[in-house]
């Protein structure tokens, strides 16, 4: 089956401390995001949270991101998962891609070398401007913060 997006291209410029590890990639037809993998072995401790090395850099194209989420398998069984979720990366960052994950869970959590340990999707960006009003249009909502639409 197609998709109806062409793929963008991403460039990736492997690390020396990557050099043997699997490049991103969808685990299948229909995933939204790609599997990345950890660079390091790492232990995080409950509570602990840490910028674990991927092994890689990229050149995202100009008008797009790529947002870090984390694997649901980890965050339903051990309690990890990303933080500042969804995490950005910029067209303009050519640093190594680190994914920050947090472990929530009540046990250590040992990360291999070469596990999965996030998703990354390509988005593209809409950039805004903002316009300074002296008030702003009614809607049935209103002012209603945090909870009030489950009334």
């Amino acid at each position: 089956m197609s998709h109806p997006l062409p793929p963008i291209e991403i460039r990736l410029l492997r690390l020396a401390h990557g050099e043997d590890l699997p490049l991103p990639r969808y685990a299948t037809e229909h995933a939204a995001g790609m599997d990345v993998v950890a660079a390091e072995t790492v232990t995080l401790e409950p509570g602990d949270r840490l910028a674990i090395a991927t092994g890689f850099a990229m050149a995202i194209p100009e008008g797009y991101e790529v947002q870090v989420r984390p694997r649901s398998g980890l965050a339903l069984k051990h309690g990890v998962t990303c933080l500042n979720t969804p995490g950005t990366i910029d067209a303009d960052y050519r640093g190594e891609l680190k994914i920050i994950l947090a472990n929530l869970g009540d046990q250590p959590f040992h990360v291999a070398r070469g596990e999965r340990i996030a998703q990354l999707v390509p988005a593209p960006v809409q950039r805004a401007t903002f316009a300074e009003v002296s008030a702003l249009d009614e809607t049935a909502r209103g002012t209603g913060g945090f909870g009030s639409t489950g009334r």
